[in-house]
């Protein structure tokens, strides 16, 4: 893993996804290295993803500045990389910009694979307005292991969820993407939502796998090496797969009285 400290020129980045009026990356790059990933291809970055990151040194310097001046909106944190990846245990840099907000009291919506989110809980539930959401798109934890290797195990995520939620915090949760014929392997929907609906979760989100530049070629190296029986469907998917995948889902949260979001539909 290559690491190296790098200067920015600006902290909340002007955000087109819905519901963002700002985007706040402390890092480029990921340790996490997801097989499934497609920020490489928004960021037009041409280095092996989950091979490098970039720490933004200088970001609570420059945020500090722009809380003053920008018209307060919600922050997006981590929308193209995770803020709570291992390396912000040593820089620390999420927790300094959260502390910046707060003062400021900007709304905030969080979106991690990580734990290491449970550390500052302490500042998210003083915000006026605070969200956090997990990626899981697995409920075993030794499938997500294979293709979210350096991530937070899905039972450590669960139990992040409960805490978070104790305090009052908003929850919701990305399934996203979905993994053909491993996110629905067996009983593994009906599990993880029913897990979810326990857990006292508020929303569910839903997207497909986007074979966006880079990833299908990652994609299919992993399920050869992994799943060499899928290789055919991997090859044949299409939008009646996800659609259906996507319907069950959605209607697993109505049986749990949960709110389902179903991205591309």
């Amino acid at each position: 893993m290559k690491v190296r400290e790098v200067t920015c020129k600006t902290a909340l980045s002007p955000s087109r996804l819905p519901g963002y009026d700002y985007a706040l990356n402390p890092y480029r790059g990921c340790q996490h290295a997801c097989v499934y990933c497609f920020a490489p291809s928004v960021l037009r970055e041409l280095r092996e993803w989950g091979s490098f990151v970039d720490i933004k040194v200088n970001l609570p310097r420059v945020l500090s500045r722009e809380v003053k001046k920008r018209r307060k909106g919600v922050v997006g944190i981590s929308t193209v990389t995770d803020a709570y990846q291992p390396i912000e245990r040593r820089y620390r840099l999420t927790r300094s910009c959260l502390k910046l907000l707060l003062k400021h009291d900007f709304p905030v919506v969080i979106q991690t694979k990580s734990s290491l989110v449970l550390r500052d809980l302490d500042l998210i539930k003083k915000f006026s307005t605070a969200e956090v959401g997990f990626t899981i798109t697995a409920y075993d934890n030794e499938l997500a292991r294979e293709y979210e290797p350096y991530a937070s195990g899905v039972e450590e995520r669960f139990g992040a969820l409960e805490r978070i939620i104790n305090e009052g915090v908003r929850t919701w949760v990305f399934i996203g993407p979905i993994m053909p014929h491993i996110t629905d392997e067996g009983d593994g929907l009906e599990g993880l939502i029913s897990r979810l609906a326990d857990l006292g979760v508020a929303e569910v989100i839903v997207d497909r796998l986007n074979f966006r530049r880079g990833v299908r070629e990652k994609v299919m190296l992993f399920i050869e090496g992994h799943y060499p029986e899928l290789l055919e469907r991997y090859s044949n998917l299409n939008d009646s797969y996800f659609d259906r995948v996507k319907g069950e889902i959605a209607g697993l949260c109505k049986e749990n009285a949960m709110k389902c979001t179903l991205h591309g539909d």
